[in-house]
This record gives structure tokens, C-alpha cells and sequence, in this order.
């Protein structure tokens, strides 16, 4: 990452490093206070205060505070470091150390999906990323769906569970990220998460029941400023916590992390930003305005439907090419060891491929009797058994790729505009920056633009996260996306349903949307027509 200038920091914006002013969260200031005396009666918490204002404002000190701030201030001559974090208006003390620490000042940036959680390290002087680590959500083992998720969590103790595993999940991160980079957890004195409407709620414990009944109203969109110590993260009890403000039900605060990285909300440009994981999100708009929709999806891209799905980690097949002739499979594996399984991505190849080879129909049905399909045989894999796609597998990516071109065509036509005016296409999220776009293109799950409208932002829930954490002024910016933005709901949108039941063809229903992959079909002596 480029080095900043003094008091910016560098951010990703549209594909491209850019810098902004650096007002984190919380800040740390070095105090040299003096010491009471005979003449002189101010009390230490007074004193402390009083120090703090004419630089601050109004600072609130909290009565855990209270209790060692005597004994702090005098360990090392009334040379202490406060940290205060701007909560609205007012300045809130969030922790006291003796001695000058200002050199060392953390944050927590967090991606909490619904198949993996992804925590960022901060540096708060300098904004750069000291570590990340990323693990299974512990949710996982109750439902690889979110509705069943959601489900559970209206049984007696499911809320509670439901939430002490993701915060679990998450407090084992932080362990690892303070381990390897020699950071107490302490330290670190503010977090801000990036998540789906319903993955917030699962970790602050509300109830998400309403998320998915109409009319689809959520307990909270924007929680505000919380403390860690409220949720039992394992950091400072008292640390900021803040969870970027969501839409909708579906429309969540990892989707205005998207735009907020994008930049697409300050330019003239039509854009449109699309995440695809447990919904297809999807956010159409510029400077001017900005309409967002959600279709469900599923978790056909992250590695939790297909028989031999895996996250995308070591042992993953990660692309796929076959040969049209031989029907050779060429795979490349993350990691290059033999392969356990197959990501998102490379599942995306093989429809792609299915296709162009004429292994599957339009479809997506195998031709000739076939019920599914060998990429590698049991010699080569590491498990011993064969890595197949099956006719299951194909009708699960078909579901999130019909989601995704019924959800577009729906927010398109409700704002009167047709796909060839869109100028940029951000694709986010670990399936944005791990797939081939033109395999994407085949199958229909990117739109057939000109290859370099295609910008692909990777995890931007956990870059604005990042962002928010670092800038005070990125904040005010998010939740002034969210006040722009306008929300198409499709689950009662009967037009939204009705395109749905008509997408399940590669790459669409209507051939003339893909004219390069209708040439490239034809190229290949594949029917159209089918």
C-alpha cells in the first residue's frame, strides 16, 4: 500500500489508492497534568477533565474510569495518555495508561459475512493494516442458510446462541491478530463492523424474526455508538463500537461500505455495484441519486451448497478450463497442493465452461444422460475421492445467477434505463475479486459490458469498515448514502418474481443482453436456440 502524507490516510476508491484526512474513531493524547498540592485542591478526575476540554470539548468519564484514574496519574509523575472516542457530539474517556502510549493506538476493522468472518488490524496513526485473519462463522454449524439461522434464533435460548457464536468467531480473530502482532487486546479502543442486516443483529443480539416476514422491518438500521464490553468482545471493555448503518432488511451495512468505497455516490457516471453471498445486493445510481434492491441468492458462491464446495483457502480449485475436444479439465488450486474441493469461483468457471464446451444446455441441464461431472478423479485429489459437479450444484448457481439478472432488470426498468447507459460495473465481495469476469459474462452473472467498465472493489465491507474506523468524516458519509438511497422491495414485487421464473438460461433468457457471449456460443458451434 502507498505511504500516506502526514495526517492522510490511503484508502481504495474505484480500483485506485487515494488519500483522506485522518480522524479516527478515538484518539490518544499525551498529558502531563500537575500534581495537586496544599494550595491547590482539584480532584484527580476533575483535574484530568479539565485538562482534556480545552482541547476537546465537553469529555464524559465513565465510573469505571473514575475508580483508577488516581492510581494511573500517579505511576509515572502525572504523565498519563487519555483516550477519548467521539460518541455524537460529546467526547467519552475510553481508557487512562501511565506514561506516554500514543505510539500505540489500534482499531479493529470487521467483514462479518454469513459463511466467513474477516477482522483487520488497524494501525490508528497511520491507517495501515497490520494483520488480518479470517475464520468460519461458527454460525455456520447451525445452518448454512440465513433463514434457518434466523429460524433458530426465535427458540428459547437460539438468540443467544446465534450471538455468542459470531461474537465467539470473532474474539478468536482478534486473539490471533493481537498474538501475531504483539498488540494486547487492550489496546485496541474501537472496532467497526461492516455486515448484512441480519448478521448485525445476530451480533448484538437482536431479534432478527422480523427481518424476513412482512412488511421485512428490522429491530435497528443504524445501532449507533455501542461499547465492546456490551456484546462481549474482547478488546477494551470500553472500546467505540460501531456497526455501519444499513437500508432494508436486505440492504445492510456491508452494501454502503461497497458504495462508500466505490465512490459512485460523487460522480456524474451511471454505476452500478453488485455483492453477491447471501443476497444478490445490488446498488444502481450517481452523485445525484442512488435506488438499491436484494434478490435472494443463496450461499452457491460461498462454498456451502455444492457437494465439494469449499471456502476459498488452501486446497480450493480456484479456476477451471476444459478443453472443448478432449474434455480435458485444467485446474489451478489454492495454495498448488492437491485439490479438496472447489470454491466459488471455480464453479463459476465450470458453468462457464459446461457451456462453451456443450457439456450442459442453456439450461444448465448435462446433455447425454450425464448426472454430473468429474473435474478430478480420486488418484489426484487430496481426500482420495472424486471432485464432481452435480446437477444439484448447477441448479443452486443458477438460483443465485437467475436472482441476480431478475433483481438488475427489475431495479432497471423501475428507473427507466436500459444496460448499455451503465458506465461502471463494481463487483464486490470475495466473489467479485476471485472470479473470471468473462466467465461471469458467460453464465450471465456480470452484465456483457466492455471489459474495462468492470472494477473489482474485493472485500469493500472490510475496507469500509476500515475507512469509518479511520474518519470520523467517512462516517458522516455513510449514513449520508444511506439517507440518499431509495429501496426497491422485491419480496413483493410480482414483476420481480415473474422475470426470476424466466432468467434460469445461460446467460439469459433473451441472448441479444450477452452479444459477446452469443458470438462466442456460436463461435464454438453451440446452439443458441436451446
Amino acid at each position: 500500500m502507498p505511504r500516506a502524507n502526514r495526517g492522510q490516510v490511503v484508502a481504495l476508491e474505484d480500483g485506485l489508492f487515494r488519500e483522506f484526512p485522518l480522524d479516527p474513531l478515538t484518539r490518544k493524547i499525551c498529558l502531563h497534568l500537575n500534581p495537586p498540592s496544599l494550595a491547590e485542591h482539584l480532584a484527580d478526575v476533575d483535574r484530568l477533565r479539565e485538562s482534556l476540554e480545552p482541547l476537546l470539548g465537553p469529555v464524559t468519564v465513565p465510573l469505571s474510569l473514575m475508580r483508577i484514574i488516581p492510581e494511573v496519574c500517579r505511576k509515572q509523575d502525572w504523565v498519563v495518555t487519555a483516550t477519548v472516542g467521539l460518541t455524537g457530539r460529546n467526547w467519552d474517556l475510553v481508557g487512562l495508561e501511565p506514561g506516554d502510549t500514543s505510539g500505540r493506538h489500534f482499531g479493529l476493522a470487521v467483514d462479518i459475512g454469513t459463511t466467513t468472518v474477516v477482522a483487520y488490524l488497524v494501525d490508528m496513526r497511520t491507517g495501515g493494516v497490520l494483520g488480518a485473519a479470517a475464520d468460519y462463522n461458527s454460525q455456520v454449524v447451525f445452518g448454512e442458510d440465513i433463514l434457518t439461522r434466523i429460524y433458530l434464533a426465535g427458540t428459547a435460548d437460539g438468540l443467544v446462541r446465534m450471538q455468542k457464536s459470531v461474537v465467539d468467531t470473532l474474539n478468536g480473530l482478534v486473539k490471533q491478530l493481537a498474538e501475531r502482532c504483539a498488540v494486547a487486546p487492550e489496546e485496541v479502543t474501537a472496532a467497526v463492523a461492516g455486515g448484512n442486516t441480519t448478521m448485525v443483529h445476530f451480533l448484538l443480539g437482536l431479534d432478527p424474526s422480523r427481518i424476513c416476514r412482512e412488511p421485512y422491518s428490522p429491530a435497528v438500521n443504524n445501532p449507533g455508538f455501542l461499547r465492546a464490553q456490551e456484546i462481549g468482545l474482547k478488546i477494551n471493555p470500553l472500546a467505540i463500537l460501531y456497526c455501519l448503518p444499513g437500508v432494508s432488511s436486505y440492504v445492510g451495512g456491508d452494501v454502503i461500505a461497497g458504495v462508500l468505497v466505490s465512490g459512485m455516490h460523487r460522480r456524474e457516471e451511471l454505476a452500478l455495484f453488485v455483492d453477491i453471498g447471501t443476497n444478490a445486493e445490488m446498488v444502481l445510481g450517481n452523485k445525484d441519486w442512488l435506488v438499491a434492491c436484494a434478490g435472494a441468492a443463496g450461499p452457491a458462491l460461498e462454498g456451502g451448497v455444492a457437494r465439494a464446495g469449499m471456502r476459498a483457502e488452501p486446497g480450493a480449485i480456484k479456476s477451471v478450463r476444459i478443453d472443448q475436444q478432449s474434455r480435458r479439465v485444467h485446474y489451478q488450486v489454492i495454495g498448488n497442493g492437491k485439490p479438496r474441493g472447489i470454491c466459488g469461483s471455480g464453479l463459476v468457471d465450470c458453468l462457464a465452461e459446461f457451456l462453451l464446451c456443450g457439456i450442459i444446455d442453456r439450461s444448465a441441464r448435462f446433455r447425454n444422460g450425464r448426472a454430473s461431472f468429474t473435474l478430478v478423479p480420486a488418484a489426484e485429489s487430496a481426500t482420495g475421492e472424486e471432485i464432481t459437479v452435480t446437477q444439484v450444484d448447477l441448479d443452486n448457481l443458477m438460483r443465485t445467477k437467475g436472482a441476480v439478472n431478475a433483481a438488475l432488470e427489475t431495479l432497471l426498468e423501475g428507473v427507466g434505463l436500459g444496460i448499455g447507459e451503465i458506465t461502471r460495473f463494481y463487483a464486490a465481495g470475495a466473489f467479485g475479486q476471485y472470479l473470471d469476469p468473462e466467465s461471469a459474462i458467460t453464465i450471465g452473472l456480470f452484465p456483457d459490458l466492455p471489459r474495462e467498465r468492470i472494477v473489482r472493489l474485493g472485500n469493500s465491507s472490510g475496507e469500509g469498515a476500515r475507512q469509518v474506523l479511520l474518519s470520523n468524516r467517512k462516517r458522516l458519509e455513510a449514513e449520508e448514502i444511506v439517507r440518499r438511497i431509495t429501496y426497491f422491495e422485491l419480496n413483493a414485487s410480482q414483476q420481480f418474481m415473474n422475470k426470476f421464473a424466466g432468467s434460469k438460461f445461460l446467460p439469459h433468457t433473451n441472448l441479444d443482453y450477452y452479444p459477446t457471449v452469443k458470438e462466442k456460443l456460436k463461435q464454438r458451434g453451440i446452439a443458441v436456440d436451446d
